[in-house]
């Protein structure tokens, strides 16, 4: 059963990678989910998401804070499970929650560290072949693009939202970033 499973994995793992080091090198551009997106400026974006208006994307899960990741990096600290909280590292790490979450039920579901081996130097690049990028699972290198997060027109149309989970709402009147840190979303905005 685990060897299924790892074998499984590991070619889930490798068609992702061909196909975004192919969509990376054919089309400097990769669109998760459908092939129109939302972006209208497509010259301007490196990665996007389709427009199904009720998912995001869930941020990596941590149970322990690197103490020198690179800038720009986003987690969902859970070294205190019951006060659970999405940070990101700009020198420091910055708390983007303002508020905890109890995900000790969650993490249940989540591989421990003795039951995963990671690669230190695996990770998915999109937009380059080589990145000075360490430690981060996936790394977007570019300087004149961005990414896309996936976009809600609001976020009590995601039925089951998990933990660190990250979207864009655009609408009207509240055009805002939403991350859900397990219990509450929590919104910022311009």
């Amino acid at each position: 059963m685990n060897l299924k499973f790892n074998f499984i994995k590991n070619m889930k793992n490798l068609i992702i990678t061909i196909a975004m080091v192919l969509s990376g090198t054919l089309f400097s551009q990769v669109i998760i989910g459908d092939n129109v997106g939302t972006a209208s400026n497509k010259t301007s974006v490196l990665l996007e998401f389709a427009n199904t208006n009720n998912k995001g994307i869930i941020l990596p899960y941590v149970r322990t804070l690197a103490s020198g990741p690179t800038q720009g990096s986003i987690v969902l600290d859970a070294t205190d499970p019951i006060n659970a909280r999405v940070k990101y590292y700009n020198g420091s790490w910055v708390d983007l929650s303002g508020q905890g979450a109890n995900v000790t039920s969650v993490l249940t579901s989540q591989p421990t560290a003795a039951a995963v081996v990671e690669t230190a130097d695996a990770k998915v690049i999109i937009g380059a072949n080589t990145s000075t990028v360490t430690d981060g699972v996936l790394v977007l290198e570019s300087t004149t693009k961005a990414m896309m997060l996936p976009q809600v027109s609001d976020v009590n149309n995601i039925p089951s939202p998990s933990p660190g989970m990250i979207v864009y709402v655009n609408k009207v009147g509240a055009k805002r970033l939403a991350v859900f840190n397990g219990e509450k979303w929590s919104f910022w905005k311009p």
